[in-house]
């Protein structure tokens, strides 16, 4: 197979194995993301980091791949998205080993910011070789079921495997689990993986770049800032900053013949629909699901790895209906299968109301697997309807975009779930807290359920306090779904509303198209 030559049958054996290897990486970047939070205890009191270098260590990595997606896709429509993809794994792999054996938090902020900007090439050059390899929408979609899997498991089993080696090696070990993966992955897929560039991919532009990571960057880091501390003048400030420099780089892209990112996809309703119900449902399960693993471990006690291994029940069941999915597509419209999958989750979240109540604990969990096998429903087929919705050479473009907005949902789920959770805890706590507190000692408890948990411990009777300030938290957790519920449940009318031209799915032996997917001809 050529560079530029798109196979011309449905795929077979070599396009599944190739998909295989593709899962790879995305196996990895969950395991990376999932693993950090283990160990930086433990490594921030062996390298000796303070509260400030701890946040530059989980979040520069964050950063970096949300400001790198957009140019990274864009670039592997350029060079070729299997010699980007392995250009990516090779530096993963050698930053790995630096931030294994980091001396310092300087060294390991470091490499941890490299390691952002090598997994940002990544996940669009793997999404995009999957639009390429299986043409045939049923099995387009289908191998995106098992893409976004690969990665719901690696975070269900991250937790696992890093209680494993942090119980028996250092630190570093952990971020040492990349670099066989991305050896096995720089063997094989120059043999199982075609290549593709786009035909007249055009110059890559510097001041493009320099704009998109002025525009990401800022909002991003203002959101994460506003869901830590609240409302404060300098993250309100990059947030706006952004959004200015996001106008210029709009402006910049409609100018442009070979823009870095071609805004006129916008211009096509399903995918800008699609974009926007990613988006959302991202934001409401970022924020939920933040809220409910602060619950089990500060409300229930639990250790990090026991409400990790509690969480993997609702992984197994998103893997299952992610692959479910596709099929339900084949028997009934995309947007009433999101639609389903929709209400699903926002029963799920309802069922949170129940986290006051006796047996709380597996009313939560049960909450969260009925939310989670909801949402994965119209996960796999938005993210099809995306990068199916463009042309073959613009799938880059599309698939950077698609995880741009997944970030971002995420960030702005944390900072606004996050937010309304807070503001509901500090009314509760104001209404319940008990009497002979200090000034100091309340406005510490009023910080957060983390801080209540503290001062709780440092007073002769602290257990008043700490039963209000747990009470207040889950009052804002079964505010906080309640209102998601509301809006996912608003998300699956939308989804019936905007894909009520989307047929079915052909069979899976039905014959290939390089047109995009029938939503593109919905533009108005």
């Amino acid at each position: 197979m050529t560079a530029q030559t798109m196979p011309r049958a449905g795929a077979g054996r070599r396009e599944w194995i190739g998909l295989a290897v593709l899962a790879l990486p995305t196996l990895l970047l969950a395991l990376d993301l999932s693993v950090l939070y283990l160990a930086l205890p433990r490594l921030s009191t062996e390298l000796g980091a303070d509260s400030t270098q701890q946040l530059w260590i989980t979040d520069s990595y964050g950063f970096l791949i949300a400001g790198f997606l957009v140019t990274m896709g864009t670039l592997g429509d350029r060079v070729g998205r299997r010699r980007l993809l392995l250009i990516g794994a090779t530096a993963f792999a050698v930053v790995s080993v630096a931030a294994a054996y980091a001396p310092n938090p300087e060294t390991l902020i470091l490499a941890r910011a490299l390691l952002g900007i090598a997994g940002a090439t990544l996940m669009p050059s793997t999404l995009a070789l999957i639009s390429n390899m299986f043409r045939v929408p049923a099995q387009r979609a289908m191998a995106i079921g098992v893409w976004m899997s690969c990665f719901m498991g690696g975070m269900a089993v991250g937790p696992v495997i890093g209680g494993v080696l942090l119980a028996h090696f250092w630190w570093g070990s952990a971020f040492l689990l990349g670099v066989p993966v991305m050896v096995l992955l720089l063997v094989v897929a120059p043999v199982l993986l075609p290549e593709y560039r786009a035909p007249q991919p055009g110059r890559l532009d510097p001041v493009s770049v320099a704009l998109s990571l002025g525009a990401i960057l800022p909002v991003i880091y203002g959101l994460k800032e506003l869901a830590r501390h609240g409302g404060r003048p300098l993250p309100a400030l990059a947030i706006v900053g952004g959004v200015l420099v996001g106008a210029l780089f709009v402006r910049r892209q409609r100018r442009l013949a070979d823009p870095l990112l071609d805004v006129r996809l916008f211009a096509t309703r399903s995918f800008t629909v699609a974009l926007l119900i990613f988006l959302l449902n991202g934001m409401v399960m970022g924020g939920i699901f933040l809220l409910v693993n602060q619950w089990l471990q500060l409300v229930e006690g639990l250790s990090p790895l026991r409400a990790g291994l509690l969480l993997v029940p609702q992984a197994v069941v998103m893997i299952g209906a992610t692959m479910l999915a596709p099929l339900l597509a084949r028997r009934f419209r995309p947007g009433h299968v999101m639609a389903v999958g929709q209400l699903v989750t926002a029963a799920g979240f309802l069922l949170l109301n129940g986290a006051d109540d006796p047996g709380a604990q597996l009313v939560v969990l049960a909450a969260l697997v009925l939310a989670s096998a909801g949402m994965a429903l119209p996960s796999a087929l938005i993210t099809d309807l995306i990068v199916g919705s463009v042309p073959p050479e613009r799938a880059g473009s599309a698939a950077s975009t698609s995880e741009t907005f997944g970030e971002f949902g995420i960030a702005l789920g944390v900072a606004t779930l996050g937010s309304l959770s807070a503001a509901v805890y500090r009314a509760e706590l104001d209404r319940t807290l008990p009497a002979g507190l200090t000034a100091e000692a309340t406005a510490r408890a009023r910080d957060g359920l983390a801080r209540a948990v503290e001062v709780a411990g440092e007073l002769p009777g602290g257990a008043a306090l700490l039963d209000a300030a747990r009470a207040a938290y889950t009052d804002g957790l079964i505010l906080t779904a309640t209102a998601a519920a509301v809006l996912v449940g608003a998300l699956g009318a939308i989804a019936v509303v905007a894909f009520r031209s989307v047929p079915p799915y052909a069979p899976a032996d039905a014959e290939p198209t390089d047109e995009p997917h029938p939503t593109a001809a919905v533009s108005h």
